[in-house]
């Protein structure tokens, strides 16, 4: 189960009640009740009646790299009752985790860094001993770094990951554990690994993301936005929270969604925005070798070991699962002001599921079990 820590909205999240619940969803929907549009009605509707109880989002579910069901309900913007498409393009917030992953996997096997170099080989650092697999795999033991930004941040200023470093130098907060010791999911692990990426290639993360991933896959709608690019994007799909009256209004307005602009130039831990199709093209590439070979991909599937010869189900940017019937999962979620999204993969059989969500809508669960009991009579 991934932890939450001092700040959730940028941690990954469950929109379900337990991981059997998802494995329930699976089982019966890759059983094959989709595969004739008498099967696909049931899920149908009981999207769209999601839709009517207020949810707001996409949903698509692939088989062997195929659409078998992709729906939008709600709106790209409920301030002027614009209509959500299932082309909108939504922040990914902690999705984004694995695409860093990626970026680091493809600097190993071009030679320029190693799993188990030191973090302190490539930046200038308090913290020592920490490896870049514990960073990856949430290993590292530090400490958030959002906390000391908040502190101490002049928040008219917007920060990068340099300016997140140079903080984390001066207030030196304690680690929370050990490299090593145990799990706990960390943002400022990502940022040291974008920063790790472009000290070793000499080149912005943004730009090599586009470069090494967006462009090479075809993922047009794809990129990492400041909150002007974000603003000139007509598709999109704005993050809604309520305000006092009950309301949908832009998640930007909350006092709690500040830090998305003063931490706005941060790389690493999310801020990559993206539609469904575009996660079912990266998802696709996953299934070759088009970025990185079999063996560096299987290692970014597999439990990492800790220090007492234990494992996490975690590894280089995805949580992993192990079911009977299913094979190996892997999976990611996120979450932001008004967003939350989830990516899940069957690996093993070539099954999809992406939904994005942009009302953070607080029915979520009932809606994840209104589907499931339709899934169940069928």
């Amino acid at each position: 189960m991934i932890q939450t820590v001092q700040n959730p909205s940028a941690m990954p999240y469950r929109i379900i009640p337990s991981f059997a619940a998802l494995m329930l969803l699976f089982v019966l929907f890759f059983s094959g009740l989709f595969h004739s549009h008498a099967q696909v009605s049931p899920f149908e509707k009981g999207f769209s009646e999601a839709g009517e109880k207020g949810f707001s989002g996409v949903i698509l579910i692939a088989e062997n790299g195929k659409i078998v069901f992709e729906k939008a309900v709600g709106y790209r913007s409920f301030e002027t009752n614009t209509p959500l498409l299932s082309t909108d393009i939504f922040e990914l917030a902690s999705v984004s985790k694995q695409f860093t992953a990626m970026m680091v996997m493809m600097c190993a096997e071009k030679g320029l860094l190693g799993y188990d170099d030191l973090a302190e080989k490539y930046l200038d650092i308090p913290y020592k001993g920490i490896s870049i697999r514990q960073l990856l795999s949430h290993t590292n033991g530090l400490p958030d770094y959002q906390a000391v930004m908040d502190q101490h941040w002049d928040k008219t200023k917007v920060a990068s990951n340099a300016d997140i470093l140079e903080y984390l130098r001066r207030y030196q907060p304690p680690m929370l554990a050990k490299p090593g010791e145990k799990y706990e999911y960390s943002n400022t692990g990502y940022v040291f690994l974008a920063s790790i990426v472009e000290k070793v290639t000499g080149k912005d993360f943004i730009e090599l993301s586009r470069a090494w991933i967006f462009h090479p896959l075809g993922m047009k709608n794809t990129d990492i936005r400041t909150l002007s690019e974000k603003a000139a994007v007509p598709n999109f799909a704005a993050g809604h929270l309520k305000d006092d009256s009950g309301r949908y209004v832009n998640a930007n307005r909350f006092h709690a969604s500040d830090y998305t602009v003063w931490l706005g130039n941060r790389k690493g831990p999310g801020r990559i925005s993206s539609t469904a199709q575009d996660l079912l093209k990266w998802d696709q590439a996953l299934y070759n070798e088009k970025l990185v070979s079999k063996a560096t991909l299987e290692a970014a599937f597999s439990p990492t070991r800790l220090n007492d010869g234990s494992f996490s189900n975690y590894g280089f940017g995805w949580e992993i699962q192990q079911d009977p019937k299913l094979g190996k999962i892997v999976l990611h979620t996120g979450d932001n002001p008004g967003y939350k999204t989830i990516i899940v993969r069957l690996i093993e059989q070539n099954k999809t599921l992406i939904l994005l969500n942009n009302n953070a809508h607080e029915h979520m669960q009932d809606l994840v079990n209104l589907q499931l009991g339709i899934l169940a009579k069928n």
